[in-house]
This record gives C-alpha cells, sequence and structure tokens, in this order.
C-alpha cells in the first residue's frame, strides 16, 4: 500500500484544468480532488501513483497568503518513477517540451525533465534518494 502524501508541493496555474489534464493525461497523476473556485479551481490534488502528491489552484483566487504570491511556471519538481520510459514516451506523443533529453546518469538515474504548459519543470527519474547512492558517492 502507497503511504499518505507527507510532502505537498504547491502550484498556481493560469490554467489549472488544463495543468489538471496535462499532469494526469500526460504524466500519469491521478486526480483525486478539483474544487471549482471563481477563477478556475480553487483546489485541486493529484496523487502520484508511486506515492506522493501535489497540490495546486487558479492564480486570482481569494487571498490567502503565501500561496496568492505564488507565480505559475516557476516551479520544478523531482518526481521518482519505476515507469520512466513509458512516461517519456506518452511526453513525446503528447509533444509536450522536453528540455532535457532522457539519459543516465552517472549516480544511476535514468531521467529527463519535461515543461508543463505553463513552464514548471518536471524531472522525471528513477534515483531514489541518497540512499542508493552511497556506493556513487564512496568511489
Amino acid at each position: 500500500m502507497t503511504p499518505q502524501p507527507a510532502v505537498w508541493p504547491a502550484f498556481r496555474y493560469n490554467d489549472a484544468r488544463g495543468a489538471i489534464r496535462f499532469l494526469a493525461d500526460v504524466l500519469g497523476f491521478e486526480e483525486t480532488l478539483v474544487v471549482p473556485g471563481e477563477n478556475g479551481v480553487a483546489h485541486a490534488e493529484l496523487r502520484w501513483p508511486e506515492g506522493g502528491a501535489v497540490m495546486l489552484g487558479s492564480c486570482g483566487g481569494p487571498a490567502d497568503g503565501v500561496h496568492d504570491e505564488m507565480k505559475p511556471g516557476a516551479s520544478a519538481v523531482y518526481v521518482v518513477s519505476d515507469r520512466v520510459d513509458e512516461i517519456h514516451a506518452r511526453v513525446r506523443e503528447a509533444g509536450a517540451e522536453i528540455s532535457m533529453e532522457l539519459h543516465d546518469t552517472d549516480y544511476g538515474s535514468h531521467t529527463f525533465t519535461v515543461r508543463d504548459p505553463e513552464g514548471n519543470a518536471w524531472t522525471i527519474g528513477s534515483y531514489r534518494g541518497a540512499e542508493g547512492t552511497r556506493e556513487w558517492l564512496s568511489r
């Protein structure tokens, strides 16, 4: 069973509904909650099927402190997956902007980076963190 997310990256979009479609249909996130708002989407939650989640909403909603100051297209996220090649194929088929082509790193990750329609960078890779890096660092 996948654990409940404990860290939620948050995004603002000019076209939050379009972002949800990209994240779900192209990258493979699962749409779990979308709350409509005056300016589109007041709040949305998307789960990553391999663990984790993101929140997002439309720009120009009611002022809520930090989130209403966020700018669209200014974020970067790393998403771990065992299905990097499959996701890369969907991204390429969708015609999305791949800003870093699929490659293998010297620390053992199989990875690429795509930009969502508003410019956020989404790096998809097989690297799962420092636990697997100790061997590489000791070289």
